[in-house]
């Protein structure tokens, strides 16, 4: 029986906040977001207390064609010094390495970087590859997490062997990953028990990642925290794929240790959220509602966005269809 890690008012001070705005957000623009609005986002993650600040994903440029992406896709070191400086600040830089799009070898040493942590993203079938990964930038000197995605998609057993595998590597970190939107509060809270009951005992911590398809991201976030959940990911307004993420602006409002600063959001929100939300088109929906209701991934549902298809009824029939 898992129990409550504190309560409402309690400060922990295991907690770690964590913006991924500029990388989920960026799945939304291809990560062209210009210096400016990566500078004055930095300036905010400083001034709001937050932990640490995802800048951007680092995939090699030999994978993806740096013409159709931004740099934050690639997060080439001079672009992110260009930004955070030397980074004389409390604030942790991050970035996240996708499994297959990554190369090791183009990852320089920590100690010659302006980065902290590397977050390591994989799925299940690609486990092996993300424990190399993991043990590389390890022994490279940096912080390291894995976000084990799509694991809504898994069988309990087979969860069970990889978190095993990933708790037997050096990671500090190990995610739970809602990343189709799909799960409800008491499935988070079993997932958190079982994700600390083995994390506990090989010394790691574990992280939630929630996306806002069924409008639980900022629930499921809390539930996670809860019950023992010590690095809780949110992006400015929910910016993020699709149906979007935890509300970064909702979760520092309730957290009550006084390092944690509500205004500096406020102010980036309405220095550069508002008009970009003019641009861009994210966070909840209809056809994202259905996928995460049926667990599926959400690629049906940003092609309906895209072609602004509001049929949602056939939406759902075709989706019910097609996934029976």
């Amino acid at each position: 029986m898992i129990e409550k890690n504190g309560d409402m008012l309690t400060v922990r001070e295991d907690l770690k906040v964590f913006d991924c705005t500029i990388r989920d957000g960026g799945l939304v623009n291809n990560y062209h977001f210009t210096d400016e609005f990566v500078k004055a986002h930095y300036e905010m993650c400083v001034a709001s207390g937050v932990d640490y600040m995802e800048i951007g994903k680092n995939v090699s440029p030999t994978v993806m064609d740096p013409k159709e992406y931004g740099k934050w896709n690639f997060c080439l070191e001079d672009d992110i010094r260009s930004v955070v400086g030397e980074n004389n600040t409390n604030l942790k830089i991050a970035t996240m390495a996708d499994v297959g799009r990554t190369l090791k070898e183009e990852i320089p040493l920590a100690s010659e970087s302006v980065v902290d942590m590397i977050r390591v993203a994989t799925y299940i079938h690609q486990i092996p590859e993300a424990i190399e990964l993991i043990e590389d930038f390890h022994a490279k000197g940096y912080e390291t997490t894995c976000n084990i995605m799509a694991i809504s998609k898994s069988f309990d057993d087979e969860l069970d062997r990889v978190l095993d595998q990933v708790c037997a590597s050096n990671v500090d970190v190990i995610y739970i990953a809602d990343s189709f939107g799909s799960f409800y509060p008491e499935q988070i809270k079993k997932l958190t028990a079982k994700y600390l009951t083995k994390a506990n005992a090989a010394g790691k911590k574990i992280g939630i990642h929630a996306h806002n398809n069924l409008q639980l991201a900022y629930a499921n976030t809390l539930e996670a925290m809860i019950y023992g959940t010590s690095y809780l990911d949110a992006t400015v307004s929910g910016l993020g794929r699709g149906a979007g993420n935890c509300n970064l602006e909702l979760l520092l409002g309730f957290l009550k240790n006084p390092k944690y600063k509500l205004t500096p959001v406020l102010k980036f929100i309405e220095n550069y959220i508002v008009d970009l939300e003019k641009e861009l088109d994210w966070g909840y929906s209809v056809p994202y509602m259905i996928t995460g209701k049926l667990n599926e991934h959400p690629r049906p549902a940003m092609k309906a966005r895209d072609e602004k298809d509001t049929k949602y009824v056939d939406f759902y029939n075709r989706m019910t269809e097609e996934y029976s």
